[in-house]
């Protein structure tokens, strides 16, 4: 149940907000973490488990190689150094989906270090500063029944399904986060997207944030303006959507900044987020690292990255999503906020293909941000998943280009290839959909409606042009919407002097 709450506004002229985020990135190599069970979402209960995964007695792991690839990819592109040598270390504590009682982890060496990002948030750029990307294991994954949120609280009882235990994570730590004020929330938002796209970008984890392959710890507190010490935090454990990490983050202030300005405390805990009523709620005591006893584990050999290998992985990073993007919008010609529509669409890629197919940009940007993405919404998919591919968005517009199709008819034509009728050009010879470009055809429409509506006639002769309006209709609806618009116009006119 929601807490009492201060206005936003007034909780940011008394408090300054200090964030600090620990992203986990499930990585997509084709084995486990630390043995030879598949890496996949779903499939049955407790069907991708071994003795490894599971913890049992006598078991011993062995590292991932491609993992320790994958981070140190991701270390480079946070600009993080590079450990020359490290360990893997076991973190203890008793949770039902964690059958060993204890993680492999990493505590004080981790594989990447002292890196940073930079994001942008209305025209304002903030540097976050990265404290450690380290490597790690997932746990299982509970499932409560009963209830009516499907959380622990309300329960009849829960079952556990240990096919995610073992799943390579990196989880990337930053400092505390300073400076950004009011724009707190939409500042992690910004970051874990610039995250999501980096991950993808680099092609080491599916990032589908809705499956939990990408999910945010997103740690507040508040610390009086004018004041040098941080205040208690909380950490609001495992939200999974951009929009639930801005709205948990505002919350939290909120709820923080009622609690302190009535003379109370904050508890350093854990909460849960709970979308449908957008806010938080107790978890547990929130534990410091001394808590979970940490030591080196005995059973893996330290990781020694020779920097030979190192910089043949620097080699191999693709152009970051940052600087692809800034390339793109000015090669295209787009605003900023332009590009930002696209992005927010999930259609950079889709329009960078249809520009290499052949299209311009602004009418690749113009069918992906309009008839598609409406038939995508309409549909309840990504615009990726429509059964159309960006040749074949290219492949209207130059048929457009044309002539042989006006906006009407290539609408009609996307419904086609939508349909599974075949390439554009199928689709126009298949519905009889090309513009009409005889001569004398059109004029002899034009004829027609001139004869069959004389008012409106005469009050284009009178000079009221706007009234070939509807004239113009009369000849498009004979024509089904196969006639250029624009050249029924032009006949119009000229034949009403």
């Amino acid at each position: 149940m929601s807490e009492p709450v201060l206005d936003y506004d007034q909780a940011l002229l008394a408090y300054e907000p200090v964030m600090g985020l620990e992203v986990h990135v499930e990585l997509n190599t084709a084995s486990k973490m630390f043995c030879g069970c598949v890496n996949a979402f779903g499939g049955d209960p407790n069907t991708h488990t071994c003795p490894v995964c599971l913890g049992l007695p006598g078991s011993l792991p062995v590292v991932n190689g491609k993992a320790i690839e994958s981070a140190i990819r991701i270390g480079l592109a946070l600009n993080c150094q590079i450990a020359t040598w490290c360990r893997f270390a076991r973190k203890n504590y008793f949770y039902p989906d964690m059958t060993k009682d204890f993680q492999i982890s990493q505590y004080d060496e981790p594989i990447a270090f002292d890196g940073y990002a930079e994001v942008e948030v209305d025209g304002e750029l903030f540097r976050i500063e990265i404290e450690r990307a380290h490597m790690e294991e997932d746990a299982g994954k509970s499932l409560h029944v009963g209830g009516v949120t499907g959380r622990i609280g309300g329960a009849d009882y829960s079952l556990l399904d240990y096919n995610r235990a073992g799943t390579p994570l990196i989880e990337i730590v930053t400092k505390p986060i300073l400076g950004a004020g009011a724009k707190a929330p939409q500042v992690a938002k910004a970051y874990v997207a610039f995250l999501r796209d980096l991950v993808l970008s680099l092609g080491v984890s599916d990032a589908r944030m809705e499956q939990g392959s990408l999910r945010c710890d997103a740690n507040v507190s508040l610390m009086p303006i004018g004041a040098t010490v941080f205040g208690l935090r909380t950490e609001t454990k495992n939200v999974n959507s951009l929009r639930s990490i801005e709205r948990a983050l505002e919350y939290e202030i909120r709820r923080q900044a009622a609690l302190l300005a009535g003379g109370g405390t904050v508890f350093q805990e854990t909460r849960h987020w709970h979308e449908d009523g957008a806010y938080t709620t107790p978890g547990r005591s929130k534990s410091d690292a001394e808590d979970y006893r940490y030591f080196p584990e005995p059973d893996l050999v330290p990781v020694a990255p020779s920097r030979e290998w190192v910089e043949e992985l620097r080699a191999t990073l693709p152009e970051l999503p940052t600087v692809r993007r800034d390339r793109l919008r000015r090669e295209w010609g787009f605003t900023v906020l332009e590009l930002q529509d696209v992005v927010n669409a999930g259609a950079l890629d889709l329009i960078e293909a249809t520009v290499a197919a052949g299209a311009g940009a602004q009418p690749a940007r113009k069918w992906w941000l309009t008839e598609l993405a409406r038939r995508a919404n309409e549909a309840g998919v990504e615009l990726a998943e429509l059964a159309i591919t960006p040749r074949q968005v290219a492949g209207v517009q130059a048929l457009v280009e044309a002539g042989t199709l006006n906006d009407k008819l290539a609408r009609q034509v996307i419904d086609g290839v939508l349909a599974g009728e075949g390439d554009p050009a199928d689709v126009v010879a298949g519905r009889g959909l090309a513009v009409v470009s005889d001569a004398g055809a059109l004029a002899a429409a034009v004829d027609r409606a001139i004869d069959a509506n004389p008012e409106v006639a005469a009050k284009v002769r009178d000079g009221k042009l706007a009234a070939a309006g509807a004239l113009i209709g009369v000849v498009m609806k004979e024509m089904r919407g196969q006639a250029d618009a624009a050249r029924v116009r032009a006949l119009v006119l000229e034949k009403l002097g």
